[in-house]
């Protein structure tokens, strides 16, 4: 039964929402307990949880179909909230990845010794507590734990109403392996789905260490604004790609068809295709595949003419200022003509989130130039930015795409979340 004490209320007496500060100071004494537990017994609940969310597979869809029930299917976030057993079983891959990786923990960063004969070492050490804040992505709930519980942190979730059944039935599972092992399961949480734990969260500098918003420009920018924990933005993909006048026409094609289709609700696919003007007789080829996923294209007016009598009439439209600058979570894509090569970096620099941007071109001195020039987490050269994604990278997981450049840029893995302490002994040095 809740008790009286543990709610909050407003200024009239209705009640608004359970205080959560009781459960982050849980978690918070849960992660002191992490350290202690050895990498064996890390990989193990890791790859024992992987093994959970195959076998609770059912009961881990049948609560994901509740929360697909409320959704329209036409919502660009349906695609994220929806869970199948492919990619439970790829979900579940990702942490036995998680768990064949190093420790990121005790690594010694920087040693010296002072002529004072004072040794230095810089080590790496947790974070402590990361409060994640994360849209209908329920995939994140298992990403966040393993990456959290590798790298000894603990966790605090808040993810949306849209997938609180999905959530709860992923920590709900998650918990049971940790009961098993004898672990404190306070060392990951899921916070109630309503505005007014969010609110808390981002206030409780006692409590949390880290905060890692995921979801929508609306969402980050709403944290960063508002809070005052220590934020690290993982911001919206407004991805480019840039065929250039020396652009391969079949790698163009290929690169672009899967940037904007592979999955059109995921922040690493194409928004705009930029065109140098000298390749527009090529768009019809370049945009042919899109055609056949009924892709939307908005158009500048040099693109739409060529274009136009090309690609379907009914998916071709004329853009507007909205058009660019706009990360579309469905099967929609701009179009912009650059006349020359400073036009396309301007045009970039001008739309873009710092995400992924990519460059199509057999030219290396122009290839080299677009990397150094174009300020983003992740720069591609006739590569699709569908692989802006931490365990393409290698990393496992990820916890999210940073595009801020303090601390971390780019896909998050178990390097990125955590930080360094520096130890230092002695003799009995004094300083004079």
């Amino acid at each position: 039964m809740q008790r009286q004490s543990d709610l909050l209320f407003n200024a009239k007496g209705a009640k608004m929402t359970t205080d959560i500060k009781p459960t982050l100071a849980s978690v918070q004494k849960a992660s002191r307990e992490i350290p202690l537990l050895s990498d064996n017994t890390i990989n193990g609940i890791l790859n024992a949880v992987a093994e959970a969310a195959v076998s609770e597979s059912s009961f881990i869809l049948s609560e994901n179909r509740k929360d697909l029930e409320r959704m329209d299917k036409k919502n660009p976030k349906y695609d994220r909230l929806k869970l199948t057993e492919e990619r439970l079983k790829s979900i579940a891959d990702d942490m036995r990845n998680v768990a064949k990786l190093p420790s990121p923990l005790g690594r010694v960063l920087r040693e010296a010794t002072r002529p004072n004969g004072m040794r230095l070492k810089k080590v790496s050490v947790p974070f402590g507590v990361i409060g994640i804040i994360y849209e209908a992505r329920p995939n994140v709930s298992f990403d966040v734990f393993s990456l959290c519980l590798k790298s000894g942190n603990a966790c605090v979730l808040k993810g949306g109403s849209d997938a609180d059944y999905s959530n709860r039935a992923i920590i709900g599972v998650i918990h049971k392996v940790l009961d098993r092992f004898n672990v404190n399961p306070h060392i990951v949480e899921l916070l109630p789905a309503d505005r007014e734990a969010t609110a808390q969260l981002l206030s409780a500098r006692e409590y949390i260490d880290l905060i890692i918003p995921r979801g929508s420009s609306g969402l980050i920018n709403f944290v960063r604004e508002n809070a005052s924990v220590p934020v690290i933005e993982t911001g919206a993909g407004i991805c480019h790609t840039y065929f250039d006048e020396f652009g391969d026409k079949e790698k163009g094609a290929d690169i672009i068809c899967n940037a904007k289709t592979r999955r059109v609700s995921v922040c690493n696919a194409l928004d705009c295709a930029i065109v140098h003007e000298r390749r527009l007789a090529d768009l019809p080829f370049l945009c042919e595949r899109l055609a056949e996923k009924s892709v939307i294209i908005y158009a500048d007016p040099k693109a739409y003419a060529a274009l136009e009598g090309h690609y379907p009439a009914e998916l071709l439209r004329h853009a507007t200022d909205e058009s660019f600058g706009t990360e579309f979570l469905d099967y929609k894509m701009a179009v912009k003509t650059a006349s020359d090569f400073e036009e396309a970096l301007a045009h970039i620099q001008t739309y873009g989130s710092k995400h992924s941007e990519c460059i199509v071109t057999e030219n290396r001195e122009r290839a080299e130039r677009f990397t150094q020039l174009v300020d983003a987490a992740c720069v591609y050269t006739n590569v699709s930015t569908a692989f802006t994604d931490g365990a393409q990278f290698g990393l496992g997981a990820e916890i999210g795409i940073s595009t801020q450049k303090l601390h971390a840029r780019g896909p998050m893995g178990l390097e990125e979340i955590t930080s360094y302490k520096w130890i230092i002994e002695g003799e009995g040095q004094t300083r004079p």
